[in-house]
C-alpha cells in the first residue's frame, strides 16, 4: 500500500484533538501537531485512491488480457485484492474525528496485523478444525462459527499485539485499528484466494480474476467490520494502557462477530443472486446487511464526545 504524502499544508478547516504525548518508542501514536487544537495532515483522500486504483487496476488487467503477458498477473491481483481494503480504512480514517492515532499507526495496523491475523488463522484452523468438522470439505454452520472463532481471535490478539504501546482513546481507536486489522487480513486472504483458483483451475485467469473482484466487493461487509467492532468494545472498556475483557460488551461484542462470520461462511439457505456470474447465496447478503448496521451502530456510538478517553488519565 502507498503512503499518502503529507504536504504540510492543514487539512481543509477540519480541526482535530489535542494529540496525546508519545515516546520514540512508541510507534504510530499521534504527533500531528505540539499544539492543542492540532490538525491532520492532508493527504490523499478515500475517493482519490478509489479512482486511481480502479484505473489502475482496469488498465493492468486489459494489458495482461491482452498482451497475455503473464507476468502481470501478481501486480493485478494485488492491486485488485488491496484497493478496496485500503479504501475503506482511508474513509474511516478521513471521517472518525478526533481518533488519536496517525497514519503510519493505521498503515502499520493493516499491513503487520493483517499478516500476523492470517498466520494465526493459518496455524490453528488445520489443527482445530478437523476435530469439530472431521475431514468433510464442505462447511456447515457449524464448522463456520469454529472458523470465525479462530480468526476473529486471532485478528484481535493482531490488534492488541500493534496496539501494545500506544495510548488507546476509547472505542474510536479501537474501531480504527481494528477495521485496519481486519480489512489487511482480508487484502492477504484475497490474494491467496486468487491464486488458490488459479491453480485450481489449470491457470484459468478469467476465473481468478473473477474471484478476485467479487471478494474485493464484498470485502467492505467482513472482515473490517467485524474486527472493527470487536476491537471497538475492547477499547471502550480497557485503560488506556492494558487490557480488560471482564464487562459483559466485550464478550456480546465478540459474539456477534463470530455468529456473523459464522453465518457468512456456513449458512446458506434461501436463494441465491449472481454477482459476476458466481452464485451468492441471499443469507450471506442478510448477513451482510446485519453486519453493516451493527457497524454502523458502533461508529455512531464512538463518535459521541463522551467515548474519547483522556489518555493520561488512564
Amino acid at each position: 500500500m502507498t503512503a499518502p504524502w503529507t504536504n504540510g499544508r492543514a487539512r481543509r478547516g477540519e480541526e482535530r484533538a489535542e494529540p496525546m504525548e508519545s515516546t520514540s518508542h512508541e510507534v504510530g501514536q499521534a504527533s500531528r501537531s505540539s499544539e492543542p487544537g492540532g490538525v491532520r495532515p492532508e493527504h490523499l483522500g478515500w475517493r482519490t485512491i478509489l479512482v486511481t486504483g480502479g484505473a489502475i487496476f482496469v488498465v493492468l488487467a486489459v494489458v495482461m488480457l491482452q498482451t497475455g503477458n503473464s507476468n502481470l498477473y501478481p501486480t493485478v491481483v494485488l492491486v485488485g485484492s488491496f484497493l478496496v481494503p485500503v479504501v475503506f480504512v482511508a474513509y474511516l480514517f478521513d471521517h472518525l474525528h478526533a481518533t488519536s492515532l496517525s497514519f503510519e499507526a493505521v498503515t502499520w495496523a493493516f499491513v503487520l496485523g493483517g499478516i500476523l491475523g492470517v498466520i494465526g488463522a493459518s496455524i490453528l484452523e488445520p489443527y482445530l478444525l478437523p476435530r469439530f468438522i472431521g475431514q468433510s470439505d464442505t462447511l456447515t454452520l457449524g464448522g463456520g462459527l469454529v472458523v470465525a472463532l479462530i480468526e476473529e481471535c486471532s485478528k484481535l490478539a493482531a490488534v492488541m499485539y500493534v496496539a501494545r504501546r500506544l495510548q488507546h482513546g476509547g472505542a474510536r481507536d479501537g474501531l480504527l485499528l481494528g477495521s485496519a486489522v481486519g480489512m489487511g487480513f482480508a487484502a492477504f486472504e484475497s490474494t491467496g484466494y486468487a491464486f488458490t483458483v488459479l491453480f485450481a483451475t489449470g491457470g484459468n485467469v478469467i476465473a481468478s480474476l473473477q474471484e478476485t473482484i467479487l471478494r474485493a466487493l464484498v470485502s467492505p461487509f467482513g472482515h473490517g467490520i467485524w474486527t472493527g467492532i470487536a476491537a471497538a468494545a475492547l477499547f471502550a472498556a480497557s485503560p488506556a494502557r492494558g487490557w480488560r475483557f471482564a464487562p459483559p460488551s466485550v464478550g456480546l461484542a465478540l459474539a456477534l462477530v463470530v455468529v456473523l462470520h459464522g453465518a457468512w461462511d456456513g449458512l446458506r439457505i434461501g436463494g441465491e443472486v449472481s454477482i459476476l456470474g458466481l452464485p451468492v447465496s441471499t443469507s450471506l447478503v442478510a448477513v451482510s446487511i446485519v453486519g453493516v448496521v451493527a457497524f454502523a451502530v458502533v461508529y455512531g456510538i464512538a463518535e459521541r464526545p463522551g467515548m474519547v478517553r483522556n489518555p493520561a488519565s488512564g
